[in-house]
């Protein structure tokens, strides 16, 4: 087991968060995975493929202009190391799975946000640790830490892989063979393995509400400017492209939706929980429910 050498004390924050919760969050994050991928067939990439300005546009918001602009934030606010190298693991991560929900909720386009999801997925397969990799040894702090922990790429891969590669590909198997059937399981299977989750985000609060309490200050401007700062980058990146409004509000959710559940599993999984990245990460997955819910519900009920 490899040990962060010279830990501040904010490092030394100890999220508790055993093996069996995170074997669990690996399953939740698995399944939920597999519901999305019930909903996506082989012409949501078809679809994409034919409108590349569309798939352009996203994949540019998600994976080259978040982490990118993540990274001079970073230059600029000059955050505690493990609480920068946490926002650029977030940057880093696909969009979360709920953003398909609230796409629904804020009357977007639901099925250009499920097909982003797929192709998100398959593209952070790559992207994520090439991202994390890049921008983290680019800044000296984050680099250290790196140096420290030997990040494998090809190993985060393989997690990656197991968590949303593999479900994505099983669903859409199960879709295009038995499309009734993924449709009685989708109606089923989604809003359990949402539940799920949910409780056991809620579960982890509850097991770290004097940490949360004692340290939520630390981090609570980072997380909130962080992801509104998300939103705004899918917003006007969308926008400038002059894409219809349905498609612009699909982007912005997809920006500012990252699955920070992988996140956490990446924390816990490469970084041996380390206390500014766990301590980030996990209220980045409460936040972005929460600001996600909120952006929607307003979306949803304002008049064209």
């Amino acid at each position: 087991m490899l040990l962060i050498t010279n830990q501040t004390p904010i490092d030394s924050i100890k999220i508790n968060f055993d093996t069996e919760a995170l074997w669990l969050l690996n399953i939740a994050l698995a399944i939920i995975m597999f519901g999305v991928a019930l909903s996506i067939t082989i012409d949501d990439f078809k679809r994409l493929i034919k409108n590349p300005k569309i798939l352009v546009v996203g994949l540019l918001s998600q994976f080259i202009l978040l982490p990118f602009l993540t990274f001079l934030a970073i230059l600029i606010i000059k955050p505690h190391p493990s609480f920068a190298l946490g926002m650029m693991l977030v940057a880093a991560c696909p969009g979360g799975n709920v953003s398909n929900f609230f796409s629904k909720m804020a009357n977007a386009n639901a099925a250009l946000s499920v097909s982003l999801t797929a192709f998100a997925t398959v593209f952070c397969l790559i992207m994520t640790p090439l991202n994390l990799e890049f921008w983290g040894s680019l800044y000296e702090p984050t680099n250290n830490i790196l140096k420290e922990i030997q990040l494998n790429p090809y190993e985060l891969f393989k997690l990656v892989l197991l968590i949303l590669g593999i479900p994505l590909v099983l669903g859409m198997i199960v879709n295009h063979y038995h499309p009734l059937m993924a449709e009685k399981i989708n109606k089923i299977l989604r809003p359990f393995s949402i539940t799920v989750f949910m409780i056991l985000i809620i579960v982890a609060l509850y097991d770290n509400a004097d940490i949360f309490k004692n340290h939520i200050h630390l981090v609570l401007f980072l997380v909130i400017f962080h992801n509104i700062f998300a939103y705004f980058i899918g917003y006007f990146t969308a926008k400038s492209f002059r894409l219809a409004k349905k498609d612009i509000k699909t982007i912005t959710i997809e920006t500012g939706i990252q699955n920070s559940g992988l996140g956490l599993l990446l924390v816990f999984g490469f970084f041996e929980g380390l206390g500014g990245m766990a301590l980030l990460t996990a209220f980045w997955g409460v936040w972005d429910l929460f600001s996600g819910m909120a952006l929607a519900t307003y979306w949803g009920r304002k008049k064209k």
